[in-house]
């Protein structure tokens, strides 16, 4: 089957993968589309160190084919869309509702992959997930049912960009109604952050990006305004006492000391841009004595089984977007063009296709 293999000098589209069954407790799911996410371009660069060789993906949604000993909330037939948290259930943070922090969902790849007559060479599995391939193995906890009039090209972004961007508004920053917020970005990360803080009935969205060519999408998403800087003027000229909560969806550090300076009394500033591990940031903490807050967030603080099929409830009502976040689909065989354009901010998301 074919799949996009980094081997931790270059990344190919291979015809040749092999995945093995589903044991108990897993799934097999035929991916028919997965979102190109910079966190996969993140492994290339080394931004995410992970070990390779490995199958990259991690944003998919399919066709359930088989399930192991023991699945019984997904059957053969079933669509799905993918997340990326293999969560165990049982430990004290699952049961508190807190999955995303499982210590047994994090930093334990699998490697159900192999290739065409190397079978005993195994290939690492992407966030739990390996969504770039024409087949994947997953926990059966990664794979939740969402409804068969959802185009997958479109629930595919459900399983990270949505989780993460909606879910970092909702679940983490808790923003409500008649708050002002501010997003630094308005990649796939942003968009999101943008509807989730429409969908929470925030006031003031303002969106912020380098790019001029992103303020129609970003209004479409729902900012009330646009700016091309974060400087503190201009933001300031829209929120002149600063923002209850301001995203930093780019993954740079200078941006941190920015969020933090475009608060409010009382504001959070919310990290979701991945920056490299040994990064720092500095800001003074003088800035910080009128009750703000700095919030890490992973994974939109998400619980997927419960926030995929809400999400998928709020786009067949019409109030989430998800098609219009497909700027472009490829097959593929094209993954080299879905990057170049990506890195050249062409799309709000690229998606292969199968």
């Amino acid at each position: 089957m074919r799949g996009v293999v980094f081997d931790g000098k270059e990344v190919r589209v291979v015809g040749d993968l092999e995945v093995r069954e589903p044991g108990p407790g897993e799934v097999l799911v035929g991916i028919r589309a997965a979102g190109l996410c910079h966190s996969d371009l993140s492994v290339v660069d080394g931004t995410i160190p992970f070990p390779t060789p490995v199958v990259l993906g991690h944003e998919g949604a399919g066709v359930v084919e088989a399930v192991g000993p023991g699945v019984t909330h997904v059957a053969p037939g079933d669509h799905v869309a993918l997340s990326t948290l293999a969560n165990c259930g049982a430990c004290a943070d699952c049961d508190r509702g807190r999955p995303t922090m499982c210590r047994k969902a994090i930093g334990r790849p699998g490697r159900p992959f192999s290739r065409a007559g190397t079978p005993h060479t195994r290939l690492f599995q992407f966030a739990s997930n390996s969504s770039f391939a024409e087949r994947t193995v997953v926990k059966a906890v990664q794979a939740v049912r969402i409804p068969e009039d959802i185009p997958l090209t479109s629930a595919a972004l459900m399983g990270c960009g949505v989780l993460t961007g909606v879910g970092a508004v909702l679940n983490r920053a808790k923003v409500a109604y008649g708050e002002t917020v501010v997003v630094i970005g308005t990649g796939g990360i942003g968009l999101n952050v943008i509807q989730g803080a429409r969908i929470a009935g925030a006031r003031t969205i303002v969106a912020v990006d380098t790019n001029p060519a992103k303020e129609e999408t970003a209004l479409l998403f729902g900012a009330t305004h646009f700016l091309t800087s974060a400087s503190t003027d201009s933001v300031r000229d829209v929120l002149p006492t600063g923002a209850d909560h301001v995203f930093e969806c780019v993954g740079h550090t200078g941006l941190v000391r920015t969020a933090i300076d475009l608060l409010d009394r009382h504001g959070q500033a919310i990290l979701l841009g991945m920056t490299a591990p040994t990064a720092e940031a500095s800001f003074p903490p003088a800035a910080m004595f009128l009750d703000k807050s700095i919030l890490g967030c992973r994974y939109g603080s998400s619980r997927p089984q419960k926030d995929i099929a809400l999400y998928a409830e709020l786009y067949r009502s019409g109030r989430l977007l998800l098609d219009e976040l497909v700027t472009a689909t490829y097959p593929v065989e094209e993954f080299a063009r879905a990057v170049e354009d990506a890195e050249q901010g062409k799309v709000a998301r690229g998606v292969l296709t199968f």
